[in-house]
């Protein structure tokens, strides 16, 4: 047999493999979320069903966290108190997923996991593996800042807008008289407290 041949034989195959094989919502107390899929790990390993569930997922995104003037990458949960699991569901696979410690459900009808689309597990795949990381900033447009660097080191005004994509800031700060706009960095700012 020639090597195109094979693999047009193994090929179908793997193609009817891959229809019973579904991305499963299973709930787990809120902060369990990367422990369960350790158990869960740890019991596909143990109890031999790589050939029933597949995947485990703790979908995160990345996210700059400004705390005390310093910028922080963090690994923040998508869908806290949910893990995403690939598995063909059939008894066994249920008992073990669902008997793992720290899951407390399936997500579904009453007592019959609803696996999700095609679309959403793309959606979710494709949210976790976007490039830039978030920034999440401690203060609203609105909300009161002090100025924290630069040539306004000091002075208080209010947050006029805020540019995610350029980590910017723009603050109407009185002085003179006047309200002026002042753009800044958001290292460059301090919520002040109420």
């Amino acid at each position: 047999m020639t090597e195109e041949k094979k693999e047009q034989e193994i090929q179908p195959e793997s193609e009817i493999r891959d229809d019973d094989r579904r991305w499963y919502v299973i709930h787990t107390y809120s902060g369990y979320e990367n422990k369960v899929k350790q158990n869960l790990l740890h019991r596909i390993e143990t109890m031999e069903m790589r050939d029933q569930i597949f995947n485990v997922i703790v979908p995160t995104e990345e996210e700059i966290e400004i705390k005390n003037g310093q910028r922080r990458t963090v690994q923040k949960k998508v869908f806290p108190g949910y893990v995403l699991v690939q598995m063909k569901m059939n008894d066994n696979s249920w008992y073990v997923v669902r008997n793992t410690p720290g899951v407390t459900s399936f997500v579904g009808h009453g007592n019959k996991p609803t696996p999700l689309e095609e679309e959403e597990v793309k959606a979710i795949l494709k949210q976790m593996e976007q490039e830039a990381p978030k920034v999440k900033v401690s203060y609203q447009v609105g909300q009161a800042v002090k100025i924290t660097d630069g040539p306004f080191t000091d002075f208080e005004g209010i947050v006029d807008a805020i540019d995610h994509e350029r980590g910017r800031v723009r603050v109407l700060v009185s002085f003179f008289g006047r309200e002026a706009p002042v753009e800044l960095d958001f290292l460059q700012v301090t919520r002040l407290v109420e």
